[in-house]
């Protein structure tokens, strides 16, 4: 047969192949390969094998060719197949013995008898070597070896920046820290017309930095344009609507605590793509924050219809049942999507709050371990085990706990928020100051949800009897929430212990009006009434209070 026709064969195999036609792409590919040998034509057929399917005979057919071991594209193929096959020691054995270093470095990589043999190859293409690097990293994490994983996820992509599903996996199952992916995306080589793209994978990591610098990214993200010829009519279409663009920004929202904005956008996000994993993931988040359980109701159920076999589901029917407070329901789903999908954070965290919720703090710090141990990049898991400890007044255990979710997450105002509650549970007063001060220095909006933490703050002032910075936060505190029992009665004592008696009996009555049976304020308007009564008689009498107040 002449090479011409030879050629419209090969042309033939590669549109079978586009047009998923596989039973058809296999069955000429196999007459090419009969009739030339040719290497590059026994991969068209080993490819066409996989594609349809046939794992088993394509690796066969890879493996009894001669350059198997020589050939990295061959051998990158065979092992795909062993991964399709969940044969994963035989997969690594395939990909062959490197070595990896902490930075993602790989060595030995380099088999000087090694080819790479592509006809039909590209301009731009991921570099082999970075997807052999991938492979192993899923092959390590099947094998529940999450450390070496997590290195050779980043060797992947150190090795191409283009190599997205690397970068994935490390950012959606928190591998890395803000400290490590920070470090990560600056060793990146990015290509000249590739800086939008370093751009992108900054918004893609934790958001770390402090507001102006990420929406700074955000904002310069937007204004990407795919063509910088103004009279082309792509001039002006830019990244401002993509929607993993929009789900991050959806992510920075909820991780802000503006939970409404986040709802709001993955909310429009999701109509124009109703499937979009993260967005979906994002928006149960918000919805669970907001209460918002007919939404919850809705999504899990189409969620469930569509694919039954997917931990995302099961998670967001999880998410319904925690939200109408039923728990012992909620764990049994959260249960379900971790067994669906052991290193899906989300369902472990859910797991231990869902018993958090019932005090069972045995069982949820069960579950917290776990996912502090999976999930070395997210800091929420050490956080709960600190609430947990703070819960069972073991504060210094606590405090231990809280740093370490700091030093994970240094942006997370709660982390802050909760180190101040146990600062001032110690009665470190001073260090309560700092801590909730630095708590809302990481707040970019101050919203009704911040306001203990504004009244935490105003009570630690008070307790170093520091009354005017006190008496300013409670009034902070007031003007976003004006039904807080703690504001008025923390406000009014503050007020007695200066004296100010006049005001002191206002807000003893305000917050009286909210809660008509509380002892505390019902004996200390008592006692405020009494003051004024003999302080109008003797201006040097001061009335002795007592300085406990919870």
């Amino acid at each position: 047969m002449r090479e011409q026709q030879l050629e419209k064969l090969r042309g033939l195999v590669r549109d079978c192949l586009s047009k998923h036609l596989y039973s058809s792409a296999i069955f000429f590919a196999d007459k090419v390969a009969a009739l030339t040998n040719d290497p590059a034509d026994i991969y068209m057929q080993a490819q066409a094998l996989f594609l349809g399917r046939h794992f088993r005979r394509a690796f066969h057919l890879l493996n009894a060719s001669k350059i198997v071991l020589r050939d990295l594209r061959f051998r990158y193929l065979a092992a795909k197949c062993l991964e399709e096959l969940k044969e994963w020691d035989q997969c690594l054995l395939m990909l062959g013995g490197a070595k990896v270093d902490e930075d993602g470095n790989v060595y030995d990589m380099k088999d000087p008898s090694a080819m790479y043999l592509d006809k039909d190859g590209e301009d731009r293409e991921i570099n082999i070597s970075s997807a052999i690097c991938f492979l192993r990293g899923k092959a390590y994490n099947a094998l529940e070896n999450h450390a070496q994983a997590r290195l050779w996820y980043k060797a992947a992509v150190k090795a191409d920046p283009l190599c997205y599903e690397a970068l994935e996996c490390l950012c959606q199952n928190h591998m890395l820290t803000c400290e490590e992916e920070t470090s990560l995306f600056s060793s990146l080589e990015f290509g000249p017309e590739d800086g939008w793209l370093s751009s992108f994978y900054s918004c893609l990591g934790k958001k770390c930095n402090k507001e102006s610098i990420v929406e700074d990214k955000f904002q310069e993200l937007e204004k990407e344009c795919c063509n910088n010829n103004p009279s082309s009519p792509y001039f002006m279409r830019t990244l401002k609507n993509d929607s993993d663009l929009l789900a991050c920004k959806a992510e920075y929202y909820h991780q802000s605590g503006e939970f409404q904005k986040c709802f709001e956008l993955t909310s429009s996000l999701l109509e124009k793509d109703p499937f979009h994993y993260k967005s979906t993931l994002v928006h149960l988040a918000a919805a669970v924050e907001l209460g918002n359980s007919n939404e919850l109701y809705v999504m899990s159920c189409n969620l469930v219809k569509d694919d039954p076999q997917r931990a995302l589901s099961w998670f967001a029917v999880g998410c319904y049942y925690y939200c109408i407070k039923k728990y012992e329901q909620s764990r049994r789903y959260f249960s379900k999507a971790t067994s669906l999908d052991g290193i899906f954070a989300p369902a472990w965290i859910g797991y231990g709050n869902a018993y958090a919720a019932k005090n069972e703090g045995d069982h949820a710090m069960s579950a917290y371990r776990t996912a502090a141990r999976l999930f070395p990049g997210c800091h929420l898991p050490t956080l709960y085990i600190g609430m947990e400890y703070m819960r069972t007044h073991s504060y210094k255990l606590a405090e231990q706990f809280l740093l370490q979710a700091k030093e994970i997450c240094p942006s997370d105002p709660l982390v802050y928020n909760e180190l101040g509650v146990v600062a001032y549970s110690m009665k470190e007063y001073n260090k309560a100051v700092f801590w909730f001060e630095k708590t809302l220095t990481h707040i970019p909006a101050l919203s009704q949800q911040w306001e203990p933490t504004v009244v935490n703050l105003a009570h630690a002032y008070r307790k170093l009897k520091m009354y005017p910075d006190a008496t300013s936060y409670y009034e902070r505190a007031l003007a976003l929430s004006t039904t807080s029992l703690s504001t008025y009665s923390g406000l009014a004592y503050t007020y007695h212990l200066q004296d100010n008696f006049t005001a002191a009996i206002t807000y003893y009555h305000k917050a009286l009006s909210l809660k008509p049976d509380d002892q505390f304020c019902a004996e200390m308007l008592s006692s405020a009434l009494e003051d004024e009564a003999h302080y109008d008689i003797d201006p040097k009498f001061r009335s002795r209070l007592n300085e406990v107040f919870v």
